[in-house]
């Protein structure tokens, strides 16, 4: 009898990518070189095969001085599958990681929130908490077959167009791309080729998003860990970064995933300065984006979440997001309501127990960074 949940073998670790990354639906933060990453971090990561041959791949971030943990299941298990199929997955997946001492199980797959999979879950013990990635919903233009660049352009609106056609008269915009040599299709006109490392550039970018989240109140994980990963996505051919430059200086950067079939924007900024005098960068770096998921025959383009923290709903006038959410909607993009995060709680005395040594250890680490500063 073929046990409900396995640990995967070397076999079914050459093809994983295969099955959690590149079919529609799939996500980077399921794939080999997440796990490697995170890996760096002091996670470890459980590659574990269920019955109906999916792939979930899940971090383990251990107590402080006691047995147990929590189980992250990072964007997953990817939707490659119907709802009901990926809600069996985890259920399958978190019965394995009950016996085998795990406290806790978070996922957060990208999946509908208007699909059979919600109903699944919370019958299974699952219930919604706080996003542990930046959005909990997204925005998303819809390409495929038949939508060139010009019937893109046609559902973009006057004023982004004008912001777009004006950018072009000063701005350029560099395109790097972890895919190998010869395996990506040719990108558009408008797109200029590197003459730097792309890790020069990422490290860069971290600086320029630094300042876009001082403007606009977000923070970002540490330099080593945040263009740790970019560099890892982008040697792996997961992560395309835009840059853009004004008379030979960094302005502005966007980067995206490429997964699941599809072209995914995670992060983007630009600086002030130069933002007030060439408004339309973000505009120009967007259309590229644009462009170049249409070339690579992606059915549609994510634009990235514009969630109201707290509140993680649509945003109104008034919301400190409701400009970025207006931006993406200029281009033709849709919000689509999104799942979200749910946790099941297995062993709840020692989650709560662990949970309080936990942030104990942050407080300490963190007073023991303050004294080591003050010389």
């Amino acid at each position: 009898m073929t046990a409900p949940v396995h640990p995967a073998g070397p076999g079914e670790l050459a093809d994983w990518d295969a099955h959690t990354v590149r079919p529609p639906g799939g996500h980077v933060l399921q794939s080999l070189a997440w796990a490697t990453h995170r890996a760096a971090t002091g996670q470890r990561a459980h590659f574990l095969v269920t019955a109906d041959g999916g792939r979930v791949l899940v971090l383990e971030r251990p107590w402080p001085l006691l047995p147990g943990g929590r189980g992250y299941v990072s964007r997953g298990p990817a939707p490659v599958v119907a709802p009901e199929a990926v809600a069996a997955r985890l259920v399958a997946v978190t019965g394995w990681l009950g016996s085998h001492g795990f406290d806790v199980v978070v996922a957060d797959p990208e999946i509908p929130a208007a699909s059979s999979y919600v109903e699944a879950i919370r019958a299974a013990g699952f219930g919604p908490v706080e996003e542990i990635q930046a959005a909990r919903h997204t925005m998303r233009l819809a390409l495929g077959p038949g939508v060139d660049d010009a019937a893109a352009w046609s559902g973009v609106t006057r004023s982004t167009r004008q912001r777009v056609r004006q950018a072009e008269t000063s701005v350029s915009v560099v395109h790097h791309d972890g895919r190998a040599a010869g395996d990506e299709p040719a990108a558009p006109a408008g797109l200029a080729a590197p003459s730097e490392p792309a890790e020069t550039a990422l490290d860069r970018f971290y600086d320029m998003l630094t300042e876009t989240g001082e403007r606009v109140g977000f923070t970002l994980a540490s330099r080593a860990s945040a263009v740790g990963w970019w560099v890892t996505a982008y040697r792996a051919g997961w992560l395309i970064y835009l840059e853009a430059r004004v008379d030979d200086e960094p302005a502005g950067g966007l980067a995206l995933y490429r997964h699941g079939g599809r072209l995914a924007t995670f992060v983007s900024g630009d600086r002030t300065a130069v933002r007030r005098a060439h408004p339309g960068i973000m505009h120009l770096l967007r259309w590229r984006a644009i462009q170049l998921a249409i070339a690579e025959g992606c059915p549609e383009i994510d634009l990235g979440g514009v969630d109201v923290a707290g509140a993680r709903g649509r945003p109104g006038p008034g919301d400190p997001t409701f400009g970025l959410y207006e931006h993406k909607r200029s281009f033709g993009a849709e919000w689509v309501e999104l799942a979200g995060a749910h946790r099941r709680v297995l062993s709840p005395a020692r989650h709560e127990l662990g949970r309080v040594l936990s942030r104990g250890g942050r407080v300490l680490s963190r007073a023991a960074g303050a004294l080591g500063g003050a010389r």
